[in-house]
């Protein structure tokens, strides 16, 4: 199994440099400079050109990309942000928190309201309770974020008064975006659920262990649900990864200061280290979610360990 680790960790590295060459060419092509975004539209081109100077901004892109990265691998030097001039991962601590207080919050939630319903679905198919978690399902998924966060804010933030319309001084300040973000994923993680289960059931291990006369619970907890878990499994982690960055309408809706909306004003202002800074960030525990879901596979199915041990 450590040499399956040592090779992911070893494969990440080109998939780093490739993601963060995309990234920073799409920036370079963007239009727009740095400096004009700094000092606002109203100043001097000569202050613009200096300010650009100052910055580096003006030198060939290969130079600047290549600079960037030699301070990243041999230094660890991710650069100060151009509007604030901090380090760049002073702001990105700063603000992780709340962003992955949301997707653990929001991925937990979704995943076990998700999957019982989706299990109930599966066992009761045909029912009148199929038809309505079905139904919810498809409902759920197709609500806009933007349009769900909002409805919420008005009915229970400014009707109700039960939660905070925005900010994150306490646990109440998240239940609003945790339900805006895990109804969704809700939706998906049920009708996925439900239709794992239905082909596993009919597998003819499920027929061969109810022939033997175990009772349906152990035939679906001991037996179907465990095989079923691999594809179940592999959109919760996908989720969770895409989450860390991906928060950016719930974030702006509830002013949520996390990395999302962060990345956003960072790119509307040309600020190319927080933006690569951030996109390395991510791009890494990406990673490093994929490789530790790869290893739960492993405890899951002794098929997979196998193949690891080899």
């Amino acid at each position: 199994m450590y040499k399956y680790v040592i090779k992911r960790l070893i494969v990440t590295i080109p998939i780093l440099i490739g993601v963060t060459f995309i990234v920073f060419t799409i920036m370079a092509m963007a239009p727009g400079d740095p400096g004009r975004q700094i000092l606002g539209f109203n100043a001097r081109q000569e202050a613009v050109d200096m300010l650009n100077e100052e910055l580096g901004y003006n030198r060939p892109f290969l130079v600047r990309y290549v600079s960037y990265m030699s301070n990243v691998i041999f230094r660890l030097d991710f650069g100060l942000s151009y509007r604030t001039q901090r380090p760049v991962f002073d702001e990105i601590w700063a603000r992780f928190p709340n962003t992955l207080a949301l997707a653990l919050l929001s991925v937990a939630f979704s995943s076990v309201i998700g999957v019982v319903l989706g299990l109930v679905s599966a066992v009761k198919q045909y029912s009148a309770t199929d038809n309505i978690f079905t139904v919810l399902a498809m409902f759920f998924a197709s609500i806009p974020a933007f349009w769900l966060g909002m409805n919420l804010i008005l009915i229970f933030s400014l009707y109700l008064g039960w939660f905070p319309t925005s900010g994150t001084g306490s646990w109440q300040h998240f239940v609003l975006p945790v339900i805006t973000i895990s109804l969704g994923g809700m939706g998906g993680l049920l009708r996925l659920t439900r239709s794992t289960m239905l082909e596993t059931i009919r597998q003819d291990y499920i027929r061969t262990a109810r022939a033997k006369g175990q009772t349906n619970r152990m035939v679906i907890w001991k037996h179907a649900l465990k095989n079923a878990l691999m594809p179940i499994i592999t959109v919760i982690a996908t989720s969770f990864g895409a989450l860390l960055g991906g928060t950016i309408i719930t974030e702006t809706v509830f002013s949520v200061p996390g990395l999302g909306t962060h990345v956003v004003s960072a790119i509307r202002h040309r600020d190319v280290p927080v933006v690569m800074s951030t996109t390395i960030f991510l791009a890494t525990l990406f990673c490093l979610i994929m490789l530790i879901t790869d290893i739960i596979y492993a405890f899951i199915d002794p098929r997979v360990r196998a193949k690891y041990s080899k």
